[in-house]
């Protein structure tokens, strides 16, 4: 599919919300990354996580306050918060609530829907690899969108990375609530949203950070 119908861009407005009220609106919404060539790859939202800044929630990056790496999310709503998991993989954010809350959603899982050829490329994946694999985890999703770390503190309000409401006449999504894939802090939490129907949905184990991991848990499960 060469093109896909969205609706419009999302405004300031709807990231000025609390983080819990944006996620699951999230759901069957469009992440639009257009690239350097002008292609555009257009992929519908499946999964996020709801993180929040305001002392409730030590898996945070921004539990703790400001810092060089996390100061993005105390910016502007609607701002792009990337960093890098493990020092291998880059995962996004969009940033919400007003600013110095430090509150933020991650995407974490995606459908491609326009462009899943150059996805499956950029993915490195070889022609016959199922639509399925391409995005259906936040590391997964940045590679296949080209999402890369030098564009943290960018603006989803503009330019080439967007987030576009469902066109008129598409269907609601069968939103469902879990607690939060690979964090042992805030582990029980709720705030993990999905599309029930989805096969693109990641495979993760919500609420439990794999053994080896937990004590690095700030610098790669926390959003």
């Amino acid at each position: 599919m060469s093109h896909f119908t969205t609706g419009p861009r999302f405004t300031e407005r709807f990231f000025a919300r609390s983080s819990l009220d944006v996620a699951p609106d999230l759901i069957g919404a469009y992440l639009v990354r257009t690239l350097d060539g002008g292609q555009r790859l257009v992929a519908r939202i499946v999964e996020v996580e709801a993180y929040r800044g305001d002392g409730s929630d030590p898996s945070a990056h921004s539990h703790r306050g400001p810092t060089p790496r996390n100061r993005v999310m105390f910016g502007a709503p609607g701002s792009l918060y990337v960093y890098r998991s493990y020092g291998i993989h880059s995962c996004a954010n969009v940033v919400c609530e007003p600013p110095d809350h430090g509150a933020a959603v991650l995407f974490r899982a995606v459908e491609p829907v326009s462009g899943g050829d150059a996805m499956r490329a950029r993915r490195g994946l070889p022609d016959g690899t199922t639509l399925h694999e391409i995005s259906n985890g936040p590391g997964k999703l940045c590679q296949a969108l080209d999402i890369r770390l030098d564009h943290d503190g960018a603006s989803l309000l503009r330019g080439a990375i967007e987030l576009r409401s469902q066109a008129a006449g598409d269907p609601p999504a069968d939103v469902a609530v879990s607690p939060r894939i690979g964090i042992s802090e805030g582990a029980l939490l709720p705030w993990r949203f999905y599309d029930r129907a989805s096969p693109w949905v990641s495979r993760g184990r919500p609420g439990v950070a794999p053994a080896q991991k937990r004590r690095r848990s700030g610098d790669s499960a926390t959003k």
